[in-house]
């Protein structure tokens, strides 16, 4: 870690006068700016912002109900990464967890192949993988279902809930009352995506940058980000070109193109977004668990104070929700916010000092 170019970067940042809105948009990042305390180090003038960079908080409460409805289903096993096993719906009893209590057949896996392999252990029951994550995690769930494809896997199935990231973040631009002046832009997206993948910006005179996530990776960006503003352009910054190509994975980017379809989808907070999802294609539908178990579409959802929705939008600051720490902690999530490992809420808790007052 070259301290000395972190000190000298940190000195140009907070030499800005003017007060700004920079939103990260990737949970891991949310996570190394707590971790680092790089709020602390920058004047309160520079406001960083966490944005719906998290996938399992995105994830609205409709899912959430539908997939622990799901699970109690005896001729299902749900096969899941971690984060989703104590991530509540619309109840916070209403978790993976619990459900496994009750008898749920809940598989916890560390990657989409693990899933697909369940298929053998359980040939009398419909084995659902819960496909979630952005642009980087999107390819591997298609080479599972392509190789259930090309295996006859009969017994199969995908939750599809991965998100675009270039949809959300212009809702976010778009919205007046935020006021972002400039972007942190996900570097391992941006592995998949390319450079090219956030040129969008430019279309809105909004600098970003494409960061990494050790501590001089991060500030990095942020220096960037104020240079650019300072200097009154819009530029699309990458310090992280060790890993970020202009044109991305092509391979990846194919992957996606072919397994799935976008379509309008739903995101905790902000409601239906246009062409922000992805679902299984035409010629993957049969693997499809949305065509056996019809997801509610009606359904109300009770509002029980957390304010996740919110915090993912930008609009308050994690300790703002009146629940976060004294009703809503790790050890009784009221939210996905607290639960996820990269959740904004878990983040605040976790390393900044107001979690402590």
């Amino acid at each position: 870690m070259d301290m000395q170019l972190i000190n000298k970067q940190l000195k140009y940042i907070n030499s800005f006068e003017g007060n700004i809105n920079l939103m990260e948009v990737c949970g891991t990042h949310t996570m190394a700016i707590s971790k680092f305390g790089i709020r602390t180090l920058i004047n309160s003038n520079i406001n960083l912002i966490s944005g719906p960079g998290c996938p399992v908080c995105v994830t609205p409460d409709i899912y959430l109900d539908y997939i622990y409805d799901l699970s109690l289903k005896d001729d299902i096993v749900v096969a899941t990464y971690g984060d989703m096993i104590r991530v509540p719906g619309s109840d916070p009893a209403r978790t993976l967890e619990n459900a496994k209590a009750k008898g749920a057949t809940v598989k916890m896996v560390y990657s989409s192949m693990d899933a697909l392999k369940l298929t053998e252990k359980y040939k009398d029951k419909k084995v659902v993988f819960l496909g979630i994550g952005f642009e980087t995690t999107a390819p591997a769930t298609a080479i599972a279902v392509r190789e259930a494809q090309d295996l006859g896997i009969s017994n199969f199935y995908v939750l599809s809930m991965h998100k675009l990231v270039e949809p959300v973040m212009r809702l976010l631009l778009e919205d007046k009352e935020l006021e972002i002046h400039g972007f942190l832009c996900p570097g391992h997206v941006g592995v998949v995506i390319g450079e090219e993948g956030f040129k969008f910006l430019e279309q809105y005179n909004c600098p970003g940058a494409i960061a990494g996530f050790e501590m001089e990776e991060v500030v990095s960006g942020i220096f960037k980000l104020v240079k650019n503003i300072k200097e009154e352009s819009c530029n699309l910054e990458n310090p992280y070109k060790k890993l970020v190509r202009p044109k991305g994975n092509k391979a990846a980017q194919a992957l996606i193109q072919n397994t799935f379809k976008v379509e309008d989808d739903y995101w905790r907070g902000m409601g239906l977004i246009s062409s922000s999802g992805l679902k299984l294609s035409d010629e993957f539908e049969k693997f499809n668990i949305e065509n056996i178990y019809k997801i509610p579409q009606n359904k109300v959802v009770k509002n029980n104070g957390c304010r996740c929705g919110d915090v993912l939008k930008g609009k308050i600051k994690p300790n703002e929700c009146s629940l976060f720490k004294n009703v809503c902690n790790p050890e009784n999530p009221i939210g996905p916010c607290m639960v996820s490992s990269e959740g904004s809420c878990s983040a605040y808790f976790k390393y900044s000092p107001v979690s402590m007052t």
